[in-house]
């Protein structure tokens, strides 16, 4: 999977080569419907060529630009290791390709700058969040975003066990250990014979434990950055009773940890990390129903808004495209269809408000505040 982060979608807003193809489908990860693939993205070039050539590109040039994309088609390997969209960018001496973790719907977009708007499905706007596995015998951080998980490396940070973290504890008194070396490493484990430890004991060894864990925690996890929990359920009352990490969110994820791969914590730590990001999503829509900050609804408005830097936050319809042209400072006019010049205006209002640094919401057309196709939060 390719990562779009926000250099490289500032890279795409930003791009004044002409003319500039952008082509988004569907693909598959495996199956026989791999082979159909290709043969949609050449139906999709071919469309691509036509509008090129409508716009009075020569067709020996349409083909020179779109050959990047067409040698893809035809590469057996490229298709072997797919997610579930493809997103393409072809303009004069560039080609991006990125393999996404969305189904995108079939589209091809021929204009003077590439077209942006399917892209916030995968841009995170900051819904970074970490997964810290506890158990007595292993911890283990995962750092996460919608789409994405890894493990972090804690092994300079985190003690990953209770016997390591406690290891040096009255060895003579209570416990008899061994240790050894683990191999390729220089770090030592402790495998320990209890005599009898009492509840109250092991629940201040416990709590100890989970301070050296919050300890180093606190070197690998930015502040303002959710963490989620995952244990078994007696273990976490007492990691959030002693850790001092700001934001722990109220979801935990029970059972062992270590039963689960990387991939099953991710899943289930966003069903509890997503209403979390989502709360300031529907704090800004909040304040445009009781009308706290300046408020617009209609594409003509809210452009001329857009270029001017004005627009805090906007709501934009998914799969809606609006057909117009702009002519600064105020004038927009929309057509029904497409015509020569032409470029999507919500793309375009989603590019101005991005490249002012706006908050930018892609949501289903029944979500968007005011019941249009777009709405926009004003800075002023």
């Amino acid at each position: 999977m390719d990562i779009i982060n926000r250099g490289m979608f500032d890279a795409l807003v930003d791009s004044t080569a002409s003319p500039a193809v952008s082509i988004y489908m569907p693909t598959h990860r495996f199956g026989p419907e791999i082979q159909q693939d290709s043969i949609r993205l050449k139906n999709l070039l071919q469309a691509a060529h036509r509008s090129l050539v409508s716009d009075g590109v020569r067709a020996p040039e349409a083909e020179t630009l779109l050959r990047p994309a067409s040698e893809l088609s035809d590469d057996p390997s490229f298709w072997q290791h797919q997610e579930d969209g493809l997103a393409l960018f072809l303009a004069p001496d560039r080609f991006d390709s990125y393999r996404l973790p969305v189904a995108f719907k079939e589209l091809v977009v021929v204009g003077e700058t590439f077209h942006v708007k399917p892209l916030l499905r995968v841009m995170s706007r900051g819904e970074r969040f970490y997964v810290l596995g506890l158990s007595q015998q292993r911890v283990r951080l995962l750092r996460a975003t919608r789409y994405r998980v890894g493990e972090v490396d804690i092994k300079d940070e985190v003690p990953e066990s209770l016997a390591e973290a406690l290891w040096f504890e009255d060895p003579e008194r209570q416990l008899q250990f061994h240790q050894s070396a683990r191999q390729g490493e220089g770090r030592l484990t402790a495998t320990f014979h209890g005599h009898g430890m009492g509840k109250e004991t092991s629940y201040k060894r416990l709590e100890r434990f989970f301070r050296a864990v919050d300890e180093g925690i606190g070197q690998l996890v930015e502040t303002d950055a959710p963490l989620v929990l995952a244990g078994v359920e007696y273990l976490l009352p007492i990691y959030r009773r002693v850790s001092e990490h700001p934001t722990i969110l109220d979801g935990e994820i029970t059972g062992n940890p270590e039963d689960l791969t990387a991939e099953e914590l991710h899943e289930r730590a966003w069903s509890i990390a997503e209403p979390f990001f989502r709360k300031e999503r529907d704090a800004v829509a909040a304040s445009f129903a009781t009308g706290a900050r300046p408020t617009e609804t209609t594409i003509e408005a809210i452009l001329p808004a857009a270029f001017q830097g004005r627009v805090a936050t906007l709501f934009v319809a998914e799969d809606t495209i609006e057909w117009g042209v702009v002519k600064l400072p105020t004038s927009v006019e929309r057509h029904e269809e497409r015509e020569p010049g032409d470029r999507d205006l919500l793309d375009l209002a989603v590019a101005e408000t991005w490249r002012h640094r706006g908050s930018v919401y892609l949501e289903p057309a029944s979500e968007v505040p005011g019941g249009g196709v777009v709405a926009a939060v004003l800075r002023y």
